[in-house]
């Protein structure tokens, strides 16, 4: 692993730790030539889909774009960046095993939406007001219903 600091290839693991519930390893490595210390994080890399995007363009699917979604819908809610974390994870490996080479933005925003809503229902709906992007607040207002409906039958 090349040292951040002066690049060199020579470094050794001082500590490893599982983080992010098992999914991920932590390892803090010190480099043999200048002696700092730095942090690396291992994961397991998916083959993932594509994304199709409303327009019809194609990007490959962003864990970063994912993360950074929950972290505006989840902002200043009780959700620790480690369900957020999680729900990445479960996400990436979903899509990873069952969607194909291919998948619809509208499908990921989906799933998404059942994240959150399992997560925190104040962070769903702030996503799915922009994700369905309400054209006033009767339709606000109709998804709200059915939130509450669906929660009262629970």
């Amino acid at each position: 692993m090349q040292c951040p600091y002066c690049k060199s290839s020579e470094s050794r693991v001082v500590d490893s730790r599982l983080a992010a519930g098992g999914t991920t390893t932590w390892r803090r490595r010190e480099c043999d030539v200048c002696k700092r210390r730095f942090t690396t994080y291992e994961r397991v890399e998916y083959s993932l889909p594509t994304v199709v995007k409303k327009s019809g363009q194609r990007e490959p699917f962003s864990r970063e774009k994912l993360l950074h979604s929950l972290r505006i819908a989840c902002n200043k809610r009780p959700v620790a960046a480690d369900q957020m974390e999680e729900a990445a994870e479960g996400l990436e490996r979903e899509l990873a095993e069952n969607a194909g080479k291919e998948v619809t933005s509208l499908e990921v925003g989906e799933r998404v939406m059942a994240l959150l809503k399992a997560l925190d229902e104040v962070a769903y709906v702030r996503f799915a007001s922009v994700y369905k992007s309400f054209r006033d607040i009767d339709e606000f207002m109709r998804e709200m219903g059915a939130m509450v409906r669906s929660k009262a039958g629970d």
